[in-house]
């Protein structure tokens, strides 16, 4: 357990090792919540990153900062985004005393991630943003202010609507879609930006592979009702496929992929 949690402060803000985090508790909700090591391993990795991690800007924007060399950074990158999705995700299932401390904390990280987008030129969130030096969900060095048609920020409003039916997410997942209309389509598809807060794009001709599989798709299940691709039958990895729940009767057979 020890290990978890020190792997969880050292690294849930990157590519290296945030997905660790959302499979302890999709690996209990696939099981149909009979996994209670990966259970008990999730809830102990979130109270260490909220002790360890989680903070709060002068101007009150909640993030999910870097531990490096022993020191906190006041950073949080596009990656780290997911991480509001995740924790709603979780809330259902913590102590009841927990629960709406857990979706109040969901919530503040979908609103950092979206002033991350609000507070560009392109309205399109950069890398990482930053928490220091008179700035806030900013980026402030130069091979930071990139955008590659990430998908956590949008994975985190899906989810988000799909638990509180708050407009606010389709009206982000909104202002999202259009500013990608607007400076990321090109002849051949979409493409990344390098810098986003110039005023008119300066596109790096890449389209990543998981604007596809995951952007596109959350934006999709943004968009969609509740009852495609439910959450009580499906559980969605870090690529964003759809993995059924196993469900211990065998008999409750999940919905079959249209």
């Amino acid at each position: 357990m020890m290990t978890a949690v020190i792997y969880t402060i050292r690294h849930v803000g990157g590519g290296l090792g945030h997905s660790f985090y959302e499979y302890l508790l999709k690996a209990w909700l696939m099981s149909d919540k009979t996994d209670e090591e990966g259970k008990k391993m999730y809830y102990d990795a979130l109270q260490a990153i909220e002790t360890n991690l989680m903070r709060k800007s002068s101007g009150g924007l909640t993030y999910i900062a870097e531990w490096k060399g022993g020191l906190l950074e006041h950073k949080m990158g596009h990656l780290t985004c997911f991480a509001g999705g995740m924790i709603a995700l979780g809330a259902d299932g913590a102590p009841s005393d927990k629960t709406g401390h857990q979706m109040e904390q969901a919530a503040e990280i979908a609103r950092t991630c979206h002033e991350s987008y609000a507070r560009t030129a392109l309205k399109l969130g950069p890398e990482a943003f930053r928490f220091d030096g008179g700035v806030e969900a900013i980026a402030t060095r130069q091979n930071e202010k990139y955008f590659i048609l990430r998908p956590e920020v949008i994975e985190t409003y899906m989810y988000m609507w799909r638990f509180t039916h708050d407009p606010k997410y389709r009206e982000w997942g909104w202002e999202a879609v259009q500013a990608l209309e607007q400076h990321c389509k090109v002849e051949g598809g979409y493409s990344g930006v390098r810098d986003v807060y110039a005023s008119t794009p300066n596109h790096d001709d890449v389209q990543q592979s998981f604007y596809l599989a995951e952007t596109l798709k959350y934006l999709y299940l943004l968009f969609s009702d509740d009852d495609h691709l439910p959450f009580d039958h499906w559980v969605f990895n870090t690529e964003a496929h759809p993995l059924p729940v196993i469900r211990k009767d065998k008999t409750d057979r999940p919905n079959e992929v249209e």
